[in-house]
Order: structure tokens, then C-alpha cells, then sequence
């Protein structure tokens, strides 16, 4: 699969139109999408551990979306092959007292995946520059200076902070791979319907879902724009197509897998001293009655 052609490019314009929601590429049906998927998990366990011993890199994965555009299914379905010790998930809801009383990338940091581990953040810093975006209201609640809510830039400013953060974080060994999972209007529609005639998935619907569905253009500008400003060559944006949940999950698949492989990582090469120990350690136990 050729990923690239969900990549946004450092300093290029981001175009709906140019990203259909039900692309599926050469797959014609969810067939061998699955079977792909399969291997690509199977890849995905195997550099997980060679990530582990390496003990260099660690990577974060930020999952962005409209409401029940997948992020969930696609996290579990991707991830089901990994060592749970070596991958941590946040889900970043509405933020803490706590939280509120430190800047709004504090919790982010504090819940950065360590070396040799797997991060995901399903939802992440980019509430800050989306949901706060089309309801700027939800600034008052984050006890900021005067000068800073009457700034007319704030936004731009903010793309800054995340653009010198995820510099900072891959600078020092965390890779960044950002996924928008690009559903339709009409297909979250249906699938929230379903979410309501389904009593197995009525759990998962929320008349707030609906009412933040009354802002859809206003949501899709701010990500254009957010994307626009913040897919650099370190950490990129890739928009994934998500109106076919088959084929989202493989195409996320297919970015980690290469991501990871791109780092060329190697388990770590014992010293003299460690391969005589082993050694040592070797007689004692074939010596033992």
C-alpha cells in the first residue's frame, strides 16, 4: 500500500476534496484488507520488541476524529498483537482541575510513552486547537492572563508550542505519527443511528455527539487548519480514509508497521564481558544434577 498519498506534506495546503472518505485503494472488499491487516500485526509484535530491547526510541501515536469515526476499533484492532507491557493508551476527555492549573500540553507530557514503549493518545494535545477552537468559551476555564485570551493569535501561537514540542520529543527519541481518521457527515450519521437502533450499542451514544454534529464545517476548518500548520517532516499528519472501518484499520497498520521499520532498529549487541558471562552462566546450568 502506498502510504503517502495520506501523508500531508511539511507546509502543504490540506484539501477535503482530495481525500475521500471511502477510498479503498486496490481492495475491493474487506477480504484481503483483513488478511493484510493480520500480517501487518504479526510485524507490529515482532519490531514492538525490537523497540523494547533497543531501549533508544520510543513512539507516540495520536489518534484525531469526529465522533464515531472508528478511533477505537482501529486502536483495538491494530494493537491486538503487542505486548500489552510495552504499549500504554490515554484517552484525553475534559480536562481536570488539576489539569486546568498547568498549561494545556502538561497532561500530554506527563503521559508520554517511555523508551522501547508504544504511546497512543486517542484524542490528544489537538483538543486545544479543536474542540477550544469552536468553543472558545471553553478558555475561561483555563485561568489564562488576560493578554493571553484577548490575543488575536492565539491559535497560531498554539500551532507553534505543538509544532517546537513535537520537535523537542522527536529530538530526544520520541517519533510522532498523527492519524486523521476522515469519516463522511452521511456515514457518521448511519452509524449513529445504528448506535441508537442496536441496544448492545446504546452504551456508545451521547445527545452531546449530536449537538456536536451541528458544527461539522466549523470542525473541518479548524482541522484543515491544524493540520496545515502542524504535519512536518517529524512529525507527520496522515489522513486516513474511514468511512470503511476495514480499511482504516489496515492503512494505520501500514503506517506504524513502516514507521517503525524506517528507524531500523536492532536488538542490542552484547559486550565481551556480558557474552562471557553468558557463557559461565551456560556451564553452571548444563553442569547442575
Amino acid at each position: 500500500m502506498k502510504i503517502d498519498r495520506f501523508r500531508i506534506a511539511e507546509g502543504s495546503k490540506f484539501d477535503f476534496k482530495a481525500h475521500p472518505t471511502d477510498f479503498t485503494g486496490d481492495y475491493t472488499d474487506k477480504k484481503q484488507a483483513v488478511k493484510d491487516l493480520e500480517a501487518n500485526v504479526a510485524r507490529l509484535r515482532e519490531l514492538q520488541d525490537v523497540l523494547y530491547a533497543n531501549d533508544k526510541y520510543s513512539l507516540l501515536i495520536v489518534f484525531q476524529a469526529m465522533d464515531a469515526a472508528g478511533k477505537d476499533g482501529a486502536i483495538e484492532h491494530v494493537m491486538s498483537g503487542v505486548n500489552p507491557q510495552g504499549c500504554h493508551v490515554v484517552s484525553f476527555k475534559q480536562p481536570s482541575s488539576e489539569e486546568l492549573d498547568h498549561d494545556y500540553l502538561w497532561r500530554c507530557q506527563k503521559n508520554l510513552p517511555s523508551r522501547g514503549m508504544i504511546g497512543i493518545f486517542n484524542r490528544s494535545h489537538y483538543e486545544e486547537v479543536l474542540v477550544v477552537r469552536v468553543h472558545p468559551e471553553y478558555l475561561t476555564y483555563q485561568q489564562l492572563p488576560d493578554e493571553t485570551l484577548k490575543d488575536k493569535d492565539i491559535w497560531k501561537k498554539r500551532f507553534r508550542h505543538i509544532r517546537d514540542w513535537e520537535q523537542h520529543l522527536s529530538e530526544n527519541g520520541t517519533q510522532v505519527i498523527k492519524f486523521f481518521l476522515n469519516v463522511s457527515k452521511e456515514e457518521q450519521k448511519a452509524r449513529f443511528l445504528s448506535r441508537i437502533e442496536e441496544k448492545h450499542k446504546n452504551w456508545k451514544f451521547s445527545m452531546g455527539d449530536v449537538k456536536e454534529r451541528s458544527h461539522w464545517d466549523d470542525y473541518m476548518k479548524c482541522y484543515k487548519e491544524a493540520i496545515e500548520a502542524t504535519s512536518t517532516d517529524f512529525a507527520p499528519w496522515y489522513v486516513i480514509p474511514a468511512d470503511k472501518k476495514w480499511f482504516t484499520r489496515l492503512a494505520v497498520s501500514e503506517v506504524i508497521v513502516k514507521k517503525l521499520e524506517s528507524l531500523d532498529l536492532k536488538y542490542p549487541v552484547l559486550g565481551k564481558d556480558h557474552a562471557a558471562e553468558l557463557l559461565d552462566a551456560k556451564k553452571m546450568l548444563e553442569a547442575e544434577k
